[in-house]
């Protein structure tokens, strides 16, 4: 029993001990553990301090990188502004010397304006003097004409009508003298205030429009790669080539001529569509009668279409609207027409451009001035098709399509011919003869060129009083040579002028002709 309770004390006393190490074990684990998590925040509090001033330091160097960045920025933009600052500047001063050059050139319009107006007063003022003479002088010439008269009469004891015939005679000549001199001096004054300002305008529009001549002939060449092939051309018996001209209408010339084969044709359009379908005949390589039929009936669609193309580029390059599609059709076939070796639609344009030219120069209508002389032509679209000149033709074909007035009349009259009503029919006629004079322009044919020097001479001897003609600078110029004993000064300058007006009459010519008339006097003697 004894025994039991020693026991019993023994095992409560170790379950004491137990308890209390069990409470102190919890006890020095939770010391512990605070002492582990204090000992873990102060280093999360070292590890977030060192981040933070890793964090500052690292957004001072980029904020100073940035700022460095930004301050490369600003001096380049600074150094941009400074460059398009200085072109600004000298394209200003560029600009300032221009109009500088502008105001000068005005003053010196207005003073030359000043100047020919006080030359047009003083010739005003002379004509005037000069009215009030020849008023004097008839008044003196009646009286003459009366004492003449009576004295032919007395004297020469003539009857009336032989007396007047006489003193008709006389007076018909005096007369004649006299205007021989006032066509002189009336061409004196309106050379002085006219060519001059003519010759600017024609001038500028000559300046400011300049482009390539077009020159074409009347055969195209088609390269043949191999004499084989030149055979396939030809065909069994010739098959092939007849059958090509029947489907194409132009003339096939194969000769002996390496590598080439020749196309034909007075029609360009013709011979265009023939090029073309030869050219895809021999790159195909299969040419026999039907599929020559085939290629020929598709490239003439194709330059169909071109024509189509081509006037519509016309129409757009001249800047003008409302044109009916028929007339549009018709200025892209100018593109394969030539006069004088000249393109004629390129010879359109051209004449519409220095017609807008100087059109503005007068103060007239530039856009409608530039519609005439791009229509002024179209005539030659169809001249060899319809009968007449390509005038008249042009300005049917203007009036049937709903042009306006002035289009028909320039198409009509660009060549002269008719009497103008509007400024737009001579506008044209200018521009026309400043295009086709261009050197190098056109070209003609020799036996036209000696045709044309042969009928200038012809034209300027058959007036009374001239020796000699001599047409020179490629029929430019003729001179005339008149007998000085039967020709005074004021009858040989009358004596150009109605040459000028019967070769403007009578011929057709590129630019202009200038009629030189010489009278010399020569005095011939002999010391022996």
């Amino acid at each position: 029993m004894s025994g039991y309770v020693i026991l019993s004390q023994i095992t409560s006393g170790t379950a004491i001990l137990v308890a209390i190490s069990v409470v102190i074990g919890i006890g020095i684990g939770l010391i512990i553990r605070v002492l582990t998590e204090r000992i873990q925040k102060r280093s999360l509090a070292e590890e977030i301090r060192a981040r933070r001033a890793a964090a500052a330091a690292e957004a001072e160097r980029i904020k100073a990188q940035a700022m460095a960045e930004a301050r490369d920025e600003l001096l380049a933009q600074r150094k941009e502004f400074d460059e398009e600052t200085k072109s600004i500047r000298a394209e200003l001063r560029e600009e300032e010397k221009r109009l500088a050059k502008r105001e000068d050139l005005v003053d010196q319009k207005m003073e030359m304006l000043a100047i020919k107006e006080r030359s047009v007063e003083a010739a005003e003022k002379a004509i005037k003097e000069r009215e009030r003479s020849l008023v004097e002088k008839d008044r003196h010439l009646n009286e003459l004409i009366a004492q003449q008269k009576t004295q032919l009469m007395r004297v020469a004891n003539m009857t009336e009508d032989e007396a007047k015939k006489e003193l008709l005679s006389r007076v018909e000549k005096e007369i004649e003298d006299e205007a021989a001199k006032i066509i002189q001096r009336r061409l004196e004054q309106a050379e002085e205030t006219s060519q001059a300002k003519a010759r600017e305008i024609i001038a500028l529009a000559i300046q400011r429009y300049a482009a390539d001549h077009t020159s074409q002939t009347t055969v195209s060449t088609v390269s043949i790669p191999s004499d084989e092939m030149k055979g396939r051309v030809i065909g069994r018996e010739g098959r092939n080539i007849r059958a090509f001209e029947a489907a194409t209408g132009v003339d096939v010339i194969v000769d002996d001529t390496p590598g080439v084969v020749v196309i034909s044709s007075f029609d360009m359009v013709r011979r265009e569509a023939a090029r073309l379908a030869l050219e895809r005949l021999i790159q195909d390589g299969r040419i026999h009668p039907a599929r020559i039929e085939e290629v020929v009936a598709e490239t003439r669609k194709e330059v169909n279409q071109r024509i189509q193309e081509y006037g519509k580029q016309a129409v757009v390059d001249a800047r003008i609207r409302g044109v009916h599609p028929k007339l549009v059709s018709l200025l892209g076939h100018l593109h394969y027409r030539t006069s004088y070796g000249q393109n004629a639609l390129q010879h359109s344009l051209e004449v519409a451009y220095l017609s807008q030219i100087i059109a503005d120069e007068i103060g007239c209508d530039g856009t409608l001035a530039r519609r005439c002389g791009l229509l002024h032509d179209i005539g030659k679209a169809v001249d060899h098709e319809v009968e007449g000149t390509h005038p008249q033709i042009g300005a049917d074909l203007c009036r049937r399509y709903g042009e306006r007035e002035e289009v028909i009349e320039a198409a009509a009259g660009h060549h002269g011919g008719i009497k103008t009503r509007f400024i737009y029919t001579p506008i044209v006629s200018a521009a026309d003869a400043i295009s086709a004079s261009r050197p190098g322009a056109r070209r003609e044919t020799l036996e036209q060129y000696i045709k044309r020097l042969e009928k200038l001479e012809e034209i300027a001897t058959a007036f009374e009083g001239v020796k000699n003609t001599y047409a020179i600078q490629a029929g430019r110029e003729i001179r005339v040579i008149v007998d000085a004993e039967n020709v005074d000064d004021h009858i040989a300058a009358k004596m150009a002028h109605d040459i000028a007006k019967r070769i403007e009459e009578e011929l057709q010519y590129p630019g202009e002709v200038k009629v030189t008339v010489i009278r010399e006097l020569r005095c011939v003697d002999y010391a022996r």
